[in-house]
């Protein structure tokens, strides 16, 4: 199971941090992934962090958010900041591998108002 949270309305410029806590499985084992879905546009993974903590990102996000993980909780974060209205979509976090995500788990919407 993953449950997202953390999501809300802010102002352009403005700051979240999204949180993915993670059940059933083995957490340490998996790639993870945040991935956004805009309304009218395809699903776009914009972080992935792997097991030992490397971290990419899409050109979109790079060096406005920060992907963490803490494996003892197993838990995943999103730290977004200066954030810009074309980052409003849906967000959910998911586990894969360095091929890709696969399963999925509940979103949280984040909206940035201009």
């Amino acid at each position: 199971q993953l449950q997202a949270s953390g999501g809300g309305t802010v102002q352009s410029g403005g700051s979240l941090r999204l949180s993915c806590a993670t059940s059933g499985f083995n957490f340490g084992s998996y790639w993870m992934y945040w991935v956004r879905k805009a309304p009218e546009k395809d699903s776009e993974w914009i972080s992935r962090i792997n097991e030992d903590g490397a971290a990419m990102y899409s050109d979109s996000v790079k060096g406005r958010f920060t992907i963490s993980r803490d494996n003892a909780k197993n838990m995943l974060y999103l730290q977004m900041n200066d954030l810009k209205p074309e980052d409003t979509a849906m967000y959910f976090c998911a586990r894969g591998t360095y091929a890709g995500w696969s399963r999925k788990g509940q979103e949280t919407l984040v909206t940035v108002s201009s």
